[in-house]
């Protein structure tokens, strides 16, 4: 198994970049294919973006994709939500995840972090 924790959350303005990190403890980062969901407040989890476990190759959601770039180091067993020119509906908790496949989505993650708030003012 492997433990997920999220950081790199806050506050930023419309137009604004933050970098979210998620440091992953346990079994070696390397054997998961990991990815980034978000939920708004009244609203449920949606996917962000995966990456593959083997090839690397990135996938996002249509309301990410061009702003957004995932990626993962295995050295240091640690996964990244580059954000850029953030908007206010990208206001949401957002969540890493592991699971076993070469990608995930929703219904294949098997781990969670706790999630990091991130907040984008108009």
């Amino acid at each position: 198994q492997v433990q997920l924790v999220e950081s790199g959350g806050g506050l930023v303005q419309a137009g604004g970049s933050l970098r979210l990190s998620c440091a992953a403890s346990g079994r070696s980062f390397a054997n998961y294919g990991v990815g980034w969901f978000r939920q708004a407040p009244g609203k449920e989890r949606e996917f962000v973006a995966t990456i593959n476990r083997y090839s690397g190759d990135t996938y996002y959601s249509d309301a990410v994709k061009g702003r957004f770039t995932i990626s993962r180091d295995n050295a240091k067993n640690t996964l990244y939500l580059q954000m850029n020119n953030l908007e206010p509906e990208d206001t949401a908790v957002y969540y890493c995840a592991a699971g076993t496949n070469a990608i995930i989505v929703m219904t294949t993650a098997e781990y969670w972090g706790q999630g990091t708030q991130v907040a984008v003012s108009s």
